[in-house]
């Protein structure tokens, strides 16, 4: 049966349609390898180098070749939506525009199609590139940027992790070959894509929160990477002038554009932290803020009150804080001890007490337990009084036992350590982690019950594994009653068990097995 190529571009034409609108988004007429790509694919359609093998019908699957200086298979599966070639580039190739335009000319016209997409290079990249200034490299954003978006179209929250990764892909392959440069122009991209694209989903009616988290998380790790590749001294001179943009786009990030507060913040902190390291760059900052009518996040000024020490502006700024904004002097704190002024991070610490519990209460259960550990680990370096420990362990609640355990434990408050774990109780493996082997060898009486309590856990499970496991806590216990001299209540009771339980065979022979009765 002879294969009708035009019957399956109508039968398939919305996947075709569909196709060729992610090429025109993704493919940019301003880039010089992606111009190549739609150049070489009309030419292949044009001298007919697209030759279609087969379609099975049943799975909607045709394979085609695409004859090239290496000839190379692309296999279109309309039903899995998907298109691959054997040629080795990643993304869309040439082979796979050829394809897809092949198919198209029996829909409508490829030369209008090819038209329309050049139709939209406004500027050369290779020339902005040329043209080394922080403008022309804010220009080349713009125009990459501006081919995903039209005029005031929403565009749908998942899609921003991939216009930033796909807009980055092209700006970079405009690098300066200069490697001292390199860095700075990967930093300067990012910083700069992040700056315009948060301007445009914060202009969305309906966004989806967790996407652009996740879009914000993703940059910031980038960002992060690049950042440990700029020299913290002995820059350029000519290097200056990208410096002062990115400190203003950062500014403008943070200041002028709504939503994501605490993602912004990383941002604005990381650079502070290992970017703009200058202390004359500092003072200006602080300066600029100091002179604004308005702060929207007051909390700001703290960042550079920490690079110059000024502990007593801290302590004014901090006189009334923001519960909203918890997280935000989180940052400032490991802020302070990266730039080793533990004095800002205790004054940061003790002000946010108060409202550590609130905060916490806030975080998703599931995240609960890594933040507390995580804010634990801040207060470790300072020395509190006795009522504000008890204050920030009552914070924690239930996710913070380790914690507080290991707080008893070190102030060897074994009764009260006891009371918490039978408060909470969890396994008996949780309890050696929250420190039982201390409290057995310390005040091993104290321990009696709870692992007693343990094993009857054990024992209501009703199979020989939990029976096992039962017997090894006894002999933990009676280790313990022989410690504290309570062998006779240990007698007493382990018969008393075996007593009650005379008529589980396979308990009454592990407790024969564990030497327990003797």
């Amino acid at each position: 049966m002879v294969l009708s190529v035009a019957n399956v571009a109508k039968e398939q034409e919305a996947f075709i349609c569909e196709k060729l609108q992610i090429i025109a988004r993704e493919l940019h007429p301003s880039v010089t390898e992606d111009e190549e790509i739609v150049r070489r694919a009309l030419f292949a359609v044009r001298n007919q180098a697209v030759v279609f093998h087969r379609y099975i019908s049943v799975f909607s699957i045709l394979t085609t070749t695409v004859r090239d200086v290496r000839a190379a298979e692309v296999i279109i599966d309309f039903q899995g939506n998907t298109i691959s070639c054997s040629c080795p580039q990643e993304g869309w190739c040439r082979h796979q525009v050829s394809v897809l335009l092949s198919l198209y000319q029996y829909i409508d016209s490829v030369q209008e199609w090819v038209s329309s997409w050049r139709s939209k290079k406004t500027v050369d990249l290779q020339a902005l590139a040329n043209i080394r200034t922080p403008e022309s490299w804010l220009k080349m954003v713009d125009e990459v940027l501006s081919h995903y978006f039209h005029g005031d179209e929403e565009i749908p929250a998942f899609m921003y992790t991939n216009i930033a990764e796909n807009a980055l892909e092209k700006l970079n392959k405009q690098m300066p070959f200069e490697r001292e440069w390199q860095p700075i122009y990967k930093l300067f991209m990012e910083l700069a894509v992040v700056n315009r694209l948060s301007l445009r989903f914060t202009k969305s009616c309906s966004v989806d929160e967790h996407l652009l988290e996740n879009f914000f998380h993703k940059r910031f790790q980038s960002i992060q990477n690049i950042v440990h590749e700029i020299p913290g001294t002995s820059r350029l001179f000519a290097t200056d002038p990208f410096f002062d943009q990115m400190q203003f786009l950062l500014r403008e990030l943070l200041f002028e554009q709504e939503g994501f507060i605490n993602r912004k913040m990383n941002l604005y902190l990381l650079f502070w932290d290992e970017v703009f390291t200058e202390k004359r760059r500092a003072l200006e900052e602080l300066v600029y803020l100091q002179e604004q009518r308005e702060m929207p996040v007051p909390e700001v000024l703290n960042v550079f009150y920490i690079i110059l020490k000024n502990d007593s502006a801290i302590e004014e700024n901090i006189q009334h804080i923001n519960p909203e904004h918890v997280d935000i002097h989180l940052g400032l704190v490991k802020f302070a001890y990266a730039k080793q002024n533990g004095r800002a991070a205790e004054l940061i610490l003790r002000a946010i007490l108060p409202h550590l519990e609130a905060f916490i209460q806030r975080v998703k259960n599931v995240y609960r337990s890594p933040v507390v550990s995580s804010i634990y680990s801040l207060y470790e370096h300072i020395d509190l009084s006795e009522d504000e420990e008890i204050l920030l362990y009552s914070s924690f609640g239930k996710d913070g036992i380790h914690q507080y355990s290991q707080y008893l434990l070190k102030h060897k408050r074994y009764g009260e350590w006891v009371a918490l774990q039978q408060m909470y109780p969890s396994s008996i493996e949780h309890l050696e982690y929250n420190g039982l082997k201390q409290v057995a060898e310390e005040a091993p009486a104290l321990v009696l019950p709870l692992y007693h309590f343990y094993a009857m856990g054990e024992i209501k499970e009703k199979s020989r594994y939990n029976y096992k496991q039962a017997v090894r806590i006894w002999k933990k216990m009676k280790a313990a009653a022989k410690k504290a001299g309570k062998m006779n209540f240990w007698e007493d009771y382990i018969a008393s068990v075996r007593d009650q339980y005379k008529r589980l065979r396979a308990l009454q022979e592990e407790l024969e097995k564990g030497k327990l009765l003797g």
